[in-house]
């Protein structure tokens, strides 16, 4: 009898819609993740980008800003307020450098912004990082859910609620709060929270993480400007104070 070889079972492409509406760039990219083994797709504006999204959500999104039919702000938010996308980590590459533009893509929702030209290691070094975040939450059995007074987090749904009311977070103010929630009343570095959120192969500055610090409190905070909960110590970092949240 002849002897049947069970076939390898084949391990699914992470995959990665690449918003762009220059052809070059978007062909770049998609040489680049193909060499290491993700799946692409490209949509070559804002309006089949966000459709590209909605009908098959990726791993990942990579989003121009300057984009015809809709821009990449609004797609970004409308991505964010949609539950069945708002999970996917999207990584801004424009040529809008300056610091208000780098505000106003990471308030609309966005978990990184790489300014034109790039480096194709740092590309690849973010999209990596997003990805190993993304997935973080379904690998970590340790605690499934975490109740600190006021405030749940339940790290397998991703969900987070305050007084019953579920917050509007990004993958990335989830994971910072998580992180915080799970030491509660510590302080930590601007360093060390980078180094947490993106690893060691980040490439990220000290302000990125400033400013999903604010997005964070305009849903932690009755009063963000004076915030009792996720408190700074000037000059040295941020921690979740816990006796504020049970009160």
């Amino acid at each position: 009898m002849k002897e049947t070889i069970p076939q390898e079972k084949k391990i699914k492409e992470e995959e990665i819609l690449i918003i762009e509406d220059d052809q070059d760039i978007a062909q770049l990219l998609t040489h680049e993740l193909h060499r290491f083994h993700y799946s692409v797709r490209i949509a070559p504006d804002g309006q089949k980008g966000l459709a590209k999204a909605r009908q098959q959500p990726p791993e990942l999104i990579i989003l121009d800003l300057m984009l015809p039919e809709l821009d990449g702000w609004q797609v970004c938010r409308l991505i964010k307020t949609d539950p069945k996308t708002k999970a996917i980590p999207i990584l801004i590459l424009t040529a809008l450098g300056e610091e208000a533009d780098r505000i106003r893509g990471l308030e609309s929702g966005a978990d990184d912004y790489l300014v034109k030209p790039f480096s194709l290691k740092e590309l690849m070094a973010r999209v990596r990082a997003l990805l190993r975040r993304s997935r973080m939450p379904m690998e970590d059995r340790g605690t499934a859910y975490l109740k600190l007074g006021r405030l749940t987090i339940d790290i397998e749904c991703h969900e987070v609620r305050l007084d019953g009311r579920l917050l509007s977070l990004t993958p990335t103010e989830f994971t910072l709060l998580k992180y915080l929630a799970q030491h509660p009343g510590k302080v930590f570095t601007r360093d060390q929270l980078i180094t947490a959120l993106w690893g060691e192969d980040r490439f990220v500055e000290e302000h990125n993480l400033d400013v999903h610090i604010y997005s964070l409190r305009q849903e932690l905070e009755l009063d963000p400007t004076h915030p009792r909960y996720l408190l700074t110590l000037r000059g040295v970092g941020y921690k979740l104070k816990i006796q504020n949240v049970e009160e």
